[in-house]
């Protein structure tokens, strides 16, 4: 039996529905993890730079955006949203959408350090937006061209930032990882989402035995 925020008791057919407000297969992998029954919603929004705007501010307003638009159609629901962004010598990475972006943001990541800033933002009906900010630092090895070629045609990162998949072979370019959460990389932290998670009253451990997701 699920408990609210005192403690007190709640009955599983009240406890508001989840909903994560994505359309990556990559979060909703990570998400099936904690054995929560939850639906999937892709939400439309302008996910343009403001001006002058920080990626610390870009991936938060983004990550809360996506939730409420959500959570506008789906009254009553406890919505989670995600955004990431790579950063390389203060530039932002974006997606790079095919094989000629993917390689050429390969070579130019090749032997340099990245940071990844991955952001949460849980939406309940009782409780003010809790937002917070996941960072990760990536040292890539130094790639030869035949390494980058064979990785992109293998794993086609096309719609992934910084053009890996960090659950797949992209582990096989990294020097090394500095993180608390390496689910992060793949685009949800699930340490901090638990915690925020359990502030709004859903707490996986408190189910009594796994549940299907959807």
């Amino acid at each position: 039996m699920l408990r609210g925020l005192l403690g007190r008791p709640l009955e599983r057919k009240n406890v508001a529905k989840l909903v994560l407000a994505s359309s990556s297969v990559y979060r909703r992998s990570l998400l099936e993890r904690l054995a929560l029954p939850f639906d999937v919603a892709s939400p439309t929004i302008d996910e343009t730079a403001l001006p002058e705007e920080t990626p610390e501010q870009l991936v938060a307003r983004l990550a809360k955006a996506k939730a409420r638009v959500v959570a506008d159609a789906r009254p009553g629901a406890i919505v989670i949203g995600s955004d990431q962004v790579a950063i390389s010598q203060a530039d932002i990475l974006g997606k790079p959408g095919d094989r000629n972006r993917a390689i050429a943001q390969l070579k130019r990541l090749s032997g340099r350090k990245v940071r990844f800033l991955t952001s949460l933002c849980v939406l309940s009906p009782d409780l003010p937006p809790l937002v917070e900010i996941e960072t990760s630092t990536v040292r890539f090895r130094h790639l030869t061209t035949q390494e980058i070629n064979t990785y992109v045609d293998r794993e086609r990162p096309f719609d992934c930032a910084g053009s890996f998949k960090s659950e797949g072979l992209g582990i096989a370019l990294f020097e090394s990882i500095d993180g608390d959460d390496p689910n992060a990389l793949v685009g949800l932290p699930l340490i901090r989402l638990c915690r925020m998670l359990r502030i709004v009253g859903l707490d996986p451990l408190s189910l009594r035995e796994p549940r299907p997701t959807p």
